[in-house]
């Protein structure tokens, strides 16, 4: 399988900012932990993506 990945802009549930994330779009779900590159407090993402190449990302706090 060949991977894709994608920066995509997302907002921190924590601190508010925009930040950019690496996302592979080869892999149709996953689930995990990034830590903000500015508050450096983790984010939980998953990200759903289609045949089409798009993906969904949901961001949640540690707190959610």
């Amino acid at each position: 399988m060949q991977q894709y990945t994608e920066p995509v802009a997302v907002d921190c549930p924590s601190c508010g900012e925009t930040v950019e994330v690496l996302v592979d779009l080869s892999i149709p779900l996953q689930e995990y932990i990034e830590d903000c590159p500015v508050c450096c407090r983790p984010m939980n993402l998953k990200v759903t993506s289609g045949e089409s190449g798009l993906a969904e990302i949901e961001v949640r706090g540690e707190e959610d």
